[in-house]
C-alpha cells in the first residue's frame, strides 16, 4: 500500500492516478468561497445606487434594460471578478516565493518583484499613452522578470538563498521605486497623474476590456502553479530531501519563479502594485487550514476574500467617493506586520518564528514521516 500522510486524503483520477489533498486545506477553500460569494453579493447589491437580489437575477438571466442593467454589468460585476481574480493571482504568487525562500517575508511586493512589474507598466503608459492591455500586460510582466533575474543572481553569490533572497529584494525594490519617481517627475502632467493613480493599486475604472485578460492568463496559470505545488511541498523540506526524491532543485525553482512573475504582473497590469495581499494571504491561509506548509489553493481562496473585502470598504467608507484598494491593503498590510512582530517577541524574538517554523517543516512535515517511513527495510518473516 501506498503512504499516506496524516491529514491527507487521495482523490481517485482516471488512468489510476490519484491526487494527494489536505483536508483542512480543501475545507477551508471551500468555505472561504462561500464567504467570497457573500461579499460578491454586498457588493452588488448595495452602494449609492441599491440594486435588489431579485433584480440582479433577473438582469442575469436576461433582461438588459434600465439604468440597473448597466451598473451591474458594466460596472460592479466586472469589478466584483476583477478583485476575486487579482487577489487569487496574487495570493499565488506570495505562496510560490514565500515557499521557494522558506521565509514569511518572501512576498513579491517586498522583494522587488512587483516594483519591477510596475516600472514595466509605467513605461508603457509614459512611451504608448492608453496603450493596450496586452502591451501593459507584456510590459509588467518584463519589469516583474528582469528585477526576479535581478534579485536571484543577488541570492545565488552568497551561500544561501532566504534571507539573501529577501535583502537583496528590498535593496533591489528601493532602487525601483526611485526610479519609478524618476520616471513620474519627469513625465508630464496627465500622464504623471495617470500613473500616480495606477501606482497605488485601484479597481475604480476596470472594466471587461481588462478583465478578460486577466480571465485568460488566470485560467491557464492557476493550473500551471497548481502542477506546481508538489515540487514546491518537497522544496519546503530542503534542498537535500527534495533532490533525495528525484526533484530537480533548479530546474523546479526557475519554473516556479517564472510562475510567480508571471502571476504578479498579470496582476499589476489589471489593478496596478496593490501591495500586501501575496504576503498575508499565504500565512493566513496557512494558519486558517492549520496545515505543515503553504498551499496555493487556499492562499488563492484567501487572497480573493482579502482583496474582495478590502475592495468594498475603499468603495463603502468614504461613498460615493472611493479611494483606492491599495490603500486599504496597505493599512491591512501594516496591522498584519504589527501582529507578526508582536507574535515573534513572545514567542522569544523575531528570529524564533522563521526558525521555528523552518525546523517545524523539516522534522514534523508529514511528507518527512512518510519519507522516513517509506525508506525503512522490509520486516523479515
Amino acid at each position: 500500500m501506498r503512504a499516506r500522510p496524516a491529514g491527507y486524503g487521495r482523490i481517485a483520477l482516471p488512468g489510476g492516478r490519484s491526487l494527494l489533498v489536505h483536508r483542512g486545506s480543501l475545507a477551508v477553500a471551500v468555505g472561504l468561497l462561500g464567504v467570497a460569494f457573500l461579499v460578491a453579493i454586498a457588493t452588488l447589491t448595495t452602494g449609492p445606487y441599491k440594486i435588489s437580489p431579485g433584480r440582479i437575477a433577473r438582469i442575469l438571466a436576461g433582461d438588459r434594460t434600465g439604468t440597473e442593467a448597466y451598473l451591474l454589468l458594466e460596472q460592479r460585476l466586472p469589478r466584483v471578478v476583477a478583485a476575486a481574480a487579482v487577489g487569487a493571482c496574487l495570493a499565488a504568487s506570495g505562496a510560490i516565493f514565500q515557499t521557494t525562500s522558506r521565509n514569511p517575508l518572501g512576498s513579491p511586493d517586498l522583494i522587488g518583484f512587483t516594483t519591477g512589474a510596475a516600472t514595466g507598466g509605467i513605461l508603457i503608459i509614459l512611451l504608448a499613452g492608453e496603450g493596450s492591455q496586452s502591451a501593459l500586460v507584456a510590459g509588467t510582466f518584463f519589469g516583474g522578470f528582469a528585477a526576479a533575474t535581478a534579485v536571484m543572481l543577488i541570492g545565488r553569490a552568497g551561500a544561501g538563498t532566504g534571507q539573501r533572497l529577501i535583502v537583496g529584494g528590498i535593496a533591489v525594490a528601493a532602487m525601483l521605486s526611485s526610479t519609478n519617481d524618476y520616471l513620474i517627475s519627469r513625465a508630464e502632467i496627465e500622464a504623471a497623474e495617470k500613473v500616480k493613480a495606477w501606482q497605488h493599486g485601484s479597481l475604480n475604472a476596470v472594466s471587461w476590456q481588462a478583465v478578460v485578460p486577466l480571465a485568460v492568463a488566470a485560467a491557464v496559470l492557476v493550473p500551471a502553479a497548481l502542477a506546481c505545488s508538489r515540487d514546491l511541498r518537497f522544496l519546503e523540506l530542503g534542498e537535500e530531501a527534495a533532490a533525495g526524491v528525484g526533484v530537480s532543485i533548479g530546474r523546479a525553482r526557475t519554473l516556479a519563479m517564472c510562475m510567480g512573475v508571471f502571476l504578479a504582473a498579470v496582476a499589476v497590469a489589471t489593478a496596478g502594485p496593490i501591495g500586501f495581499v501575496a504576503l498575508v494571504a499565504p500565512q493566513l491561509s496557512r494558519r486558517l487550514a492549520r496545515s505543515p506548509g503553504i498551499a496555493i489553493l487556499p492562499a488563492m481562496a484567501t487572497g480573493a476574500v482579502l482583496l474582495m473585502c478590502s475592495d468594498f470598504l475603499a468603495q463603502r467608507l468614504l461613498s460615493p467617493f472611493q479611494i483606492p484598494v491599495g490603500l486599504v491593503t496597505g493599512v491591512l498590510g501594516g496591522v498584519y506586520l504589527a501582529w507578526l512582530l508582536l507574535g515573534a517577541e513572545r514567542r522569544g524574538g523575531w528570529e524564533s518564528g522563521p526558525r521555528r517554523t523552518a525546523a517545524t517543516v523539516r522534522r514534523g512535515h508529514p511528507l518527512t514521516r512518510t519519507l522516513r517511513s517509506s525508506r525503512r527495510p522490509p520486516r523479515r518473516p
